[in-house]
C-alpha cells in the first residue's frame, strides 16, 4: 500500500474539543489578566515616593499585556475557523467519492486501462513508458507515441503478457538522438473510495488504498469520461 501515514485510528469530522480549548484558553487568559493587574497595583503601591514609576512605563505594561491578549484571542479563532475549514473541506471532498482523480505518480492496475497524463517535448524523437511495481521493480518499459499528453496503458508488457492486479509506479523517459534528455512523471488517473480525516488532516482514499492529500490532486472527472 502506497500510504503517506498510516489509515487508523481516525478522527471525529466534528468534535467538541476545539470549543473546550478555546473556553479554557479564554479562562486562563482572564486569570492572567487579573493576576497582571495584581502585581501592578502591588509595583504603584510599594514604589519609591521620591522616584515614582513614569506612567509611560504603566502604558507600556498595559499595552504589552493588551498585544498579547489579542494574539491569544487571534490564535483561539484561527483553530476554531481551522475546524470549521476542515469539516466543510471533507463535506465537499465527500462528493469526489466515484470520481476520479490525478494525483501522485502510482495507480491500482485491476484489468482495466489506467489512463495517464505527461509532459511534451517538442524535439523528442522517442518516448519510453517505465512502469514499475510495488516494490520500485521495473516491471516494464514501453515505447510510446512521441507527441500527446495523454496515454492509455491497458496492462500490456513488453512481452506480450499481461501485468497482474497490483499497484504500478509510472515514469516517461524523453530521448532525442539517442540521449536521454529527461526522466519526468506520469500521472494517473484514480478512482475516490473515500474522503477522510486523520490526525487533522484530510485525505483522499483511492483504489488500492492508495493515499493522497488534496493538494496532490491536479484533475477531477467523471468516471465515465472518454
Amino acid at each position: 500500500m502506497i500510504t503517506p501515514t498510516s489509515t487508523t485510528q481516525l478522527q471525529p469530522l466534528y468534535s467538541g474539543q476545539t470549543g473546550i480549548a478555546a473556553e479554557q484558553s479564554s479562562s486562563a487568559l482572564s486569570s492572567d489578566f487579573e493576576t497582571f493587574l495584581k502585581m501592578l497595583t502591588v509595583q504603584m503601591e510599594n514604589q519609591d515616593p521620591l522616584n515614582p514609576v513614569d506612567s509611560a512605563d504603566y502604558a507600556v505594561q498595559l499595552a504589552t499585556f493588551s498585544s498579547v491578549e489579542q494574539q491569544v484571542l487571534t490564535n483561539d479563532l484561527l483553530t476554531s475557523l481551522a475546524a470549521s475549514m476542515s469539516g466543510g473541506g471533507i463535506g465537499a471532498l465527500g462528493q469526489w467519492v466515484g470520481m476520479d482523480v490525478r494525483a501522485g505518480v502510482a495507480a491500482h492496475f485491476d484489468g482495466d486501462p489506467i489512463e495517464l497524463v505527461m509532459p511534451e517535448y517538442q524535439d523528442a524523437d522517442r518516448r519510453v513508458l517505465v512502469i514499475r511495481d510495488e516494490s520500485g521493480e521495473i516491471a516494464t518499459r514501453l515505447d510510446i507515441p512521441v507527441t500527446g499528453a495523454d496515454y492509455s496503458w491497458d496492462g500490456l508488457l513488453a512481452d506480450g503478457t499481461t501485468a497482474e492486479s497490483g499497484i504500478y509506479q509510472f515514469s516517461i523517459e524523453t530521448f532525442k538522438d539517442g540521449s536521454l534528455r529527461s526522466t519526468d512523471a506520469a500521472s494517473p488517473y484514480n478512482r475516490v473510495r473515500e474522503a477522510l480525516i486523520e490526525n487533522g488532516q484530510t485525505l483522499l482514499l483511492l483504489e488500492g488504498d492508495i493515499i493522497v492529500t488534496p493538494s496532490e490532486v491536479s484533475g477531477l472527472r467523471s468516471p465515465n469520461s472518454p
